[in-house]
């Protein structure tokens, strides 16, 4: 059973770590990270690892069977990171200050990969990701623009980019982040030679600024509220029954879609998508003594697969830590509160419209289970298991999950 390094050599490998160094300022910290009857404790003055111990604010606790499997070069789902066991695994918990890990989350979880790298018997340093490499990120030909788009008296200048010729997708970013996130499959020419997909940033994402006279931090998204933006989007853009392509929020809103407006749709795919998400907002991304451009970057982390390639894991975190105060907060507002689906679904009319849903093996918030027990309830759907993925098929692996979305095209066209 792998076990964490011995503690000096830890703290001597995290005092020369680059990451870490990155972030030494004004701060300090002591923590602890429990295996079993094992505990090792970081204590961090002005940011920086001590040789010593101290008093621990918040200790990360689980059964070294646990911690094992996180050591694992590939863990299996639900131990591949922090959030992923704290959420999925209830012998997995935080003890302590919780506001003081929520601020720290960052730290705790660098210091862990040191540990895991260690662990593995690799030489020094650690390196900036643990994720294999794929190689450099694709470059996609976009072409963008803007439309205005006007929902209950507000007009809005919505940001859009296009790629490819032939059949209109539409694609949907997910919570917090923005079109950025089709670039991997706007360069794929498989995709982008029969489709030209579009992509958008809803209003306070991305390239889409927030109205004129808008609050700062009061965007709440609901259920109403995005399905008309998606419907004047499409009019203002001239789309043609598009096929609609989402994930997590966005994908939710595709089973709404196929309910409301089965017509104006030549197929839609709903990935990572269930009729109801419980407990996935959390009031530390708005708290003042959390820095949501640090927090929610490592709230979303574990969603992805750890086989994804490095560049794109990173690419997302890096999105998400450009979110405006409040959106990704106000996006959950919906993915995990106001969306509901369950009585609805179930009169989704598939003959008027092909329904697929793909859910991703590693996603720990809406797993494949939650898809597949929705996917049940609605006549004619296509579910599918996407193994090695995770909550963000088409930005976390887009070469791997174009090799799922392909015969999904190539149904619909058919």
């Amino acid at each position: 059973m792998s076990t964490f390094p011995e503690a000096a050599a830890w703290r001597k490998a995290c005092v020369g770590d680059a990451s870490l160094a990155a972030w030494a300022g004004p701060w300090s910290i002591c923590f602890a990270i429990a295996s079993g009857a094992d505990t090792t404790v970081f204590n961090l003055e002005d940011g920086k690892v001590q040789p010593g111990g101290g008093e621990p604010a918040f200790t990360l606790s689980a059964p070294a069977g646990v911690w094992a499997k996180f050591l694992l070069p590939i863990p299996p789902r639900h131990h591949h990171g922090l959030f992923a066991m704290h959420y999925r695994l209830p012998e997995f918990v935080i003890q302590g200050d919780q506001r003081a890990f929520m601020q720290h989350v960052h730290v705790a979880r660098r210091i862990l990969e040191v540990g895991k790298w260690l662990t593995l018997g690799n030489a020094l340093p650690v390196p900036l990701s643990l994720a294999p490499r794929g190689g450099p990120r694709a470059v996609p030909k976009v072409q963008g623009g803007y439309v205005p788009v006007t929902v209950g008296g507000t007009t809005y200048q919505i940001y859009y980019e296009t790629a490819g010729s032939g059949r209109d997708v539409l694609c949907m970013h997910t919570a917090g982040s923005d079109g950025r996130q089709f670039h991997g499959l706007m360069a794929d020419e498989r995709i982008t030679n029969g489709h030209r997909l579009v992509s958008f940033d809803l209003p306070w994402h991305g390239k889409s600024l927030p109205p004129e006279g808008a609050v700062p931090g009061s965007w709440r998204l609901n259920t109403d509220l995005y399905v008309d933006l998606i419907m004047g989007f499409i009019a203002a853009a001239g789309l043609n029954k598009p096929i609609a392509l989402g994930a997590s929020m966005s994908g939710e809103i595709c089973l709404e879609l196929a309910y409301r407006h089965p017509d104006s749709f030549g197929g839609i795919v709903a990935c990572e998508a269930c009729d109801k998400i419980n407990q996935r907002q959390t009031t530390w991304a708005v708290d003042p003594k959390v820095n949501s451009s640090l927090f929610v970057p490592e709230w979303i982390r574990a969603l992805s697969a750890p086989q994804s390639p490095a560049e794109y894991q990173e690419t997302i975190t890096w999105h998400y830590s450009q979110g405006g105060a409040s959106v990704f907060y106000g996006d959950i507002a919906f993915y995990s509160g106001d969306w509901d689906g369950r009585e609805r679904v179930g009169r989704i009319d598939t003959n008027r419209c092909r329904l697929f849903m793909l859910t991703g093996e590693y996603d720990y918030s809406c797993t494949i289970e939650l898809s597949e027990a929705t996917a049940a309830k609605i006549p004619g759907v296509t579910f599918r298991p996407m193994p090695g993925i995770g909550h963000f098929p088409f930005a976390e692996n887009p070469r791997l999950f174009a090799d799922y979305l392909l015969p999904v095209l190539g149904e619909l066209a058919g």
